[in-house]
């Protein structure tokens, strides 16, 4: 019987939203799938203590995190291991441990850190396992992990990934999971009516990311006096956002939302997308079908999302209010911008990603069975 092990890493919600993508549609296929974060296997504490360092590093401008990518590229160029993946190595006993002792026969991780660990376990015993990219982009320390396949989230990427020393045979560009209430048809007015909104309203969706990074709070107080659309922000886990918003913008045209289970519907029932560029947040988007403005990207890989999702006519680049405020007037009034966003990313993204990258997983475990 196969059971597989799907592992990722609290650091941004994007990579455990992939994770929890690949088990919904593993479990729908009467396959046993487990998700589990990675640094809880090994101590929760731990865990706890790494994604609040990820969290410090992307405040403000994100200039630390935005340092550190830059040390992560320079140690590509060299020929030695990185301290994160001596770091992840340290890990490799205990995570075997629970691997046997649960007796799973394949394992999927879309996060570096348990590709490293499970890297390192490789080298003296016989596992088996797939990598996911949520980036568009090959991050750094991807080259020191030896996976039986890395899937990656567009075929475009195949270079850049063959150009950081990984092997073209054990790359699938099958694109990036996301969950079926992203891919699935739902209707506008019914999304309207469960979310109780008003349907003669028009709405403008702002995504901070889990965290709730970058300066939402001066973007939302800025539009909120130029637009005349219904301004819906998506705080994620960020209380303090969320509080900061409903006590400086109570009786503007304002909606502030904390963690919810519902943003595909939010994001159906709204005319525009204002997100940060996150690989999985975007990807979700674009396989609803709605026109995004990129903003506040974390410095790093999140440039190269916008970059590429831009480039490929998918989504715009903003960084100034004024900026957002045309594009939202452009996309709103004009229907071919909007319509030929919305052809390029039918063109560009995947709907059946989820389920491609299913069918290799349970291909490789009939391979590989106990």
């Amino acid at each position: 019987m196969n059971k597989v092990l799907i592992l990722s890493c609290g650091t941004g919600g994007g990579h455990n939203s992939a994770a929890r993508a690949i088990k919904e549609e593993l479990n729908k296929r009467n396959i046993q799938a487990d998700f589990k974060e990675y640094l809880e296997i090994i101590n929760e504490r731990l865990a706890k203590a790494v994604n609040k360092i990820y969290i410090k590093s992307t405040t403000g401008n994100g200039k630390i995190f935005k340092n550190v990518y830059k040390i992560g590229e320079a140690y590509d160029k060299m020929k030695i291991k990185s301290p994160v993946y001596a770091l992840n190595s340290l890990n490799k006993k205990k995570l075997y441990k629970y691997i046997k002792d649960n007796k799973y026969n394949y394992i999927v991780t879309t996060h570096l850190f348990a590709a490293q660990a499970l890297t390192s376990i490789k080298k003296e015993k016989d596992i088996h396992f797939i990598e996911i990219a949520t980036d568009y982009k090959c991050i750094p320390f991807w080259k020191e992990t030896n996976p039986d396949y890395i899937v990656i989230p567009h075929k475009d990427l195949i270079e850049d990934f063959t150009d950081k020393g990984i092997p073209k045979s054990k790359i699938k560009p099958l694109g990036i999971p996301v969950s079926s209430n992203f891919s699935e048809e739902l209707d506008r007015q019914k999304c309207i009516k469960d979310l109780k909104l008003n349907s003669q309203n028009k709405y403008i969706l702002i995504m901070t990311g889990s965290m709730g990074f970058g300066n939402t709070l001066e973007i939302v107080k800025d539009l909120s006096k130029k637009i005349k659309e219904t301004i819906i922000v998506s705080c994620g886990n960020n209380k303090e956002l969320l509080e900061k918003i409903n006590k400086n913008l109570k009786n503007e045209n304002v909606i502030a939302l904390g963690y919810t289970k519902e943003i595909s519907k939010y994001m159906r029932v709204s005319e525009v997308l204002l997100t940060k560029p996150g690989g999985l947040t975007s990807t979700e988007a674009a396989t609803i079908n709605i026109p995004i403005i990129h903003t506040m990207p974390i410095p790093g890989c999140e440039n190269y999302n916008a970059n590429f999702f831009e480039s490929r006519g998918m989504s715009k680049i903003c960084y100034k209010i004024d900026e957002i405020e045309k594009e939202i007037y452009n996309i709103i009034n004009d229907s071919k911008i909007r319509k030929k966003m919305i052809l390029n990313q039918q063109k560009y993204i995947d709907k059946e990603a989820c389920k491609k990258i299913c069918d290799l997983i349970i291909e490789e475990c009939n391979n590989f069975q106990n």
